[in-house]
């Protein structure tokens, strides 16, 4: 019988929220606590789970809770080293849901948590991280209790800037970055998205800081890619853990949660429209829409630009402010010229002006998008005509400023996705 606990941060302190039960995973339900549906204060944790008094189904439950949740691989060897099945969505929960993307934790009301604290992870600790596949990730994500949804392997950590210190969150102990593994599949690829993400800021397009962590001080191997977690910030009364200033979680959901679309559905099928129900989320919610329409247009375009194919729902997200209110459209990220690998899909995750093959999207499918997500197309136009314009000069400019930091491979990357752009 699960009786899972489901709480969300909120100015800085946890508010209980409600519960997720059911005897199996099949038919387990989460419902608002009536004490949180009385607070005039309260607001939804999913646009996809507004404020109701009944009970939501499996299926709008599993939805959203299961997409807190990583994929693929680093789903399957985290519930083997679990001991529990990959498809029981709860019961991996009920151990990751410390510390998850944004601002809401699950917890299984049996379970004992660790005492926060922040310990400092070794030089052997980066380059084990460094140096295996995603099933070491699982090593940090069991023992840490950290959920960080994806199909990468990653880990959440803290990083002091000031000491150029990595520290392993425990028990309640939020962290402030994203650390992912390199792919023994795809070769350079934290090369590859440090630059798509450097490209992506000349641009104009926000996104977190991130960098590279370099383990072996060769700009080659074994590297692992950092990203400052924007739905973590810095209080002016933060308390100090361990000498340590402790960040407040904000929340966040991505765009499958909030459009009840579950993780297996990422990918767009014919019919279901993923890019217009995208921008009719942002016209609905969001505190600032028109700003963050043209900026959702500007994503779509650079990923376009760079050869990203596997920009899914799930790539897109709502931030929340500290009280949970106001959504805005968060930055960009999970960013990679996917098109430079001959191993991935030339299909987009979601059809442009009803064409999906990237080798036969024109600057003519995106026209016609922009009349089917109800911008203008004069406006859409001219931001896609200038990042298409100044593309090339900033990617080039990214190549060379990562080439001086001794990331020799930046400019071979550079020169690929030049080879497969289609502008």
């Amino acid at each position: 019988m699960w009786n899972l606990s489901v709480s969300i941060e909120k100015n800085g302190k946890q508010v209980r929220v409600g519960s997720i039960c059911g005897s199996v995973t099949e038919d387990a339900v989460f419902s608002y606590d009536e004490e949180y549906l009385s607070d005039k204060t309260a607001v939804p944790i999913s646009v996809s789970l507004p404020l109701q008094t009944d009970v939501f189904s499996p299926a709008q439950t599993k939805c959203f809770f299961e997409g807190l949740l990583p994929e693929g691989f680093t789903r399957r060897a985290v519930a083997q080293r679990l001991r529990a099945d990959a498809d029981d969505y709860l019961a991996i929960l009920s151990k990751l849901g410390n510390e998850c993307i944004g601002a809401i934790r699950i917890t299984d009301q049996t379970d004992t948590l660790d005492i926060p604290s922040y310990e400092p992870v070794r030089d052997s600790d980066l380059y084990t991280l460094s140096h295996e596949d995603a099933a070491e990730a699982t090593h940090f994500l069991t023992g840490t209790r950290l959920s960080l949804a994806g199909a990468s392997g990653k880990v959440g950590l803290y990083y002091d800037i000031a000491t150029k210190q990595w520290f392993l969150p425990k028990g309640t102990a939020p962290s402030t970055h994203i650390v992912k593994q390199s792919h023994v599949r795809l070769q350079s690829i934290v090369t590859n998205e440090q630059l798509c993400m450097l490209t992506a800021s000349r641009l104009g397009i926000k996104v977190p800081d991130s960098f590279i962590v370099d383990v072996d001080h060769d700009g080659d191997r074994n590297l692992l890619f950092a990203t400052r977690r924007f739905d973590r910030v810095f209080a002016d009364d933060a308390v100090s853990l361990n000498g340590l200033n402790v960040p407040r979680r904000l929340h966040q959901e991505d765009f499958a949660q909030a459009l009840g679309i579950s993780s297996g559905n990422k990918y767009e099928r014919p019919g279901e429209e993923h890019m217009k129900k995208m921008f009719s989320l942002i016209r609905d919610v969001s505190e600032n829409p028109i700003e963050d329409q043209l900026a959702l247009w500007d994503m779509l375009v650079f990923d376009y630009l760079i050869g990203n194919t596997d920009c899914h729902v799930k790539n897109f997200s709502l931030l929340y402010s500290s009280n949970i209110n106001a959504p805005r459209l968060a930055p960009a990220y999970d960013i990679v010229s996917t098109r430079i690998y001959e191993s991935c899909s030339k299909e987009m995750a979601f059809a442009i002006g009803g064409e999906s093959d990237i080798e036969r999207i024109t600057r003519d499918s995106f026209e016609a998008a922009a009349s089917e997500v109800g911008i203008g197309r004069r406006l859409a136009m001219q931001r896609f005509d200038s990042m298409s314009d100044r593309f090339e000069k900033e990617l080039t400019a990214a190549a060379g400023e990562l080439q001086s930091l001794g990331f020799k491979r930046s400019t071979e990357i550079c020169e690929r996705i030049l080879r497969h752009s289609c502008i």
